[in-house]
């Protein structure tokens, strides 16, 4: 049987070809959720701009609704014929249909077939993108071992906001450059052609890549999952504590990272300058403390310090929401600000948490089926939901309950979550993996006694 110790070279070609494929889906997120006002005047005409722009965002989170269909049918072929191979084909349908997304004719000249294809090409992306998590997450952690596994899966995180800033960078230059006019006529559809020639830098990249050390050594074993679906409901506490857990992580993501542009330019009325540059700070903010987080619950423990910053971010959201009313670049500047640095941490460790709660054999179909759900309900729809509550109800603060009711659905979670939950994936992993572990007991070792 092959070793299963990976030198360091192999660990970054494997992080290099998984990231890759990672930035395209979300790029092409941070190029729809800044282009969102143009793509609702050019596929779903009304006299309303508000309406627009809802219609804009409930194709945005249909695509969600999506994620769960994709992660039930790629999470489960990733645990049975492995990780790389799944990672490809979710990456060939992903930048797909962002490129074809490019080339869709508008309402005006196809009428309501434009609508309708936007639409398809969207659930074709949100189908594709529910593959990607579970695979990826699990493909990284699997690499990166006992005690890195926060900081290693914290990069994901941090590859997600960088293609959402990759994205927004490309949007809003363009629309600096163009003008807006040329954008909505046809300069909206260079960033989604971009990610065509993107997508195949990174498929040939993941096509040089091995498998993970713990899947190559179960499907040695003939120990490989024959029915990860059916076998994961074994893990029912596990995958509702993700579920609940993810909550917070979803909705926080999607107000830094989607809808606090929209806010600050439709609703508080900031010019684009300071919008762009407040998405940007916020954005950068994030990233750069998520690999901290992940180190720091790397040695600490993870449930403690989640338990801390769910709490401040929860704070924060309601902070953030109340501090609009008359409000100032100037005066709205701290509490975006803080809400992002507690995104970044509490996102930081949460791939990290998912992956010690589930054992290998399952673990990408368990965090498929318990991360795309609440990413759906919670995440994509964010952003539609805070624009038709304001919308509803006239009042700017409304989206607050919202947010605030999944930071508390998560503390609950994290106040239930007990150190047995991880001991019973652990002790599983030792029972399906002892193959793997033959010739190294050092690492056996190592992975029982990691928090």
């Amino acid at each position: 049987m092959r070793n299963v110790g990976d030198t360091g070279v192999q660990r970054r070609r494997a992080f290099l070809g998984a990231t890759s494929g990672h930035l395209i889906e979300w790029y092409d997120y941070g190029v729809y959720g800044f282009l969102a006002a143009y793509i609702g005047k050019a596929f779903f005409v009304s006299a309303d701009p508000m309406t627009s722009l809802l219609s804009s965002f409930a194709a945005f989170a249909l695509s969600f609704f999506l994620r769960p269909l994709g992660g039930l049918f790629f999470g489960p072929l990733a645990d049975r014929v492995g990780r790389r191979k799944t990672l490809v084909t979710v990456l060939v349908l992903m930048a797909g249909s962002t490129c074809l997304l490019g080339f869709l004719p508008d309402y005006e000249a196809i009428g309501i077939a434009a609508p309708i294809m936007l639409i398809l090409i969207r659930c074709v992306q949100g189908f594709s993108a529910g593959g990607e998590i579970g695979t990826i997450t699990s493909f990284i952690s699997e690499y990166a071992g006992p005690g890195r596994r926060g900081f290693s899966t914290s990069w994901l995180m941090v590859t997600a906001v960088l293609g959402l800033v990759l994205g927004g960078a490309v949007a809003n230059g363009m629309t600096y450059v163009l003008g807006s006019d040329a954008m909505l006529a046809w300069g909206w559809r260079l960033p989604f052609l971009l990610a065509g020639p993107m997508g195949l830098v990174s498929m040939y990249i993941r096509l040089k890549l091995e498998d993970s050390p713990e899947f190559r050594a179960l499907a040695e074993s003939d120990n490989v999952s024959k029915a990860p679906l059916r076998e994961v409901f074994k893990w029912r506490r596990a995958i509702v504590l993700v579920f609940f857990i993810i909550t917070l992580h979803s909705s926080i993501f999607y107000l830094v990272l989607t809808f606090a542009s929209t806010f600050m330019s439709h609703v508080l009325k900031f010019n684009s300058g300071t919008t762009l540059l407040y998405a940007f700070m916020s954005s950068a903010a994030s990233a750069i403390v998520m690999p901290f987080g992940g180190m720091f619950t790397d040695r600490f423990g993870r449930k403690p310090f989640l338990l801390v910053v769910g709490t401040l971010a929860t704070v924060a959201m309601y902070w953030l929401f109340k501090a609009a009313p008359g409000a100032t670049p100037a005066s709205f500047l701290p509490p975006l600000m803080c809400v992002a640095v507690l995104f970044g941490l509490y996102a930081s460790s949460t791939y990290a948490l998912m992956s010690e709660l589930l054992p290998t054999r399952v673990r990408s179909t368990g965090i498929a089926v318990a991360y795309n759900v609440p990413v759906a309900v919670f995440g994509g729809s964010a952003p539609m939901i805070s624009t038709w509550l304001i919308q509803r109800t006239g009042d700017i603060t409304a989206p607050l309950y919202f947010f605030v009711a999944t930071g508390v659905a998560s503390l609950v979670a994290l106040l239930v979550l007990r150190r047995t939950d991880f001991v019973a994936a652990k002790s599983s992993v030792a029972t399906d993996l002892d193959a793997v572990y033959q010739s190294n007991p050092r690492q056996l070792i190592a992975e029982l006694n990691t928090r």
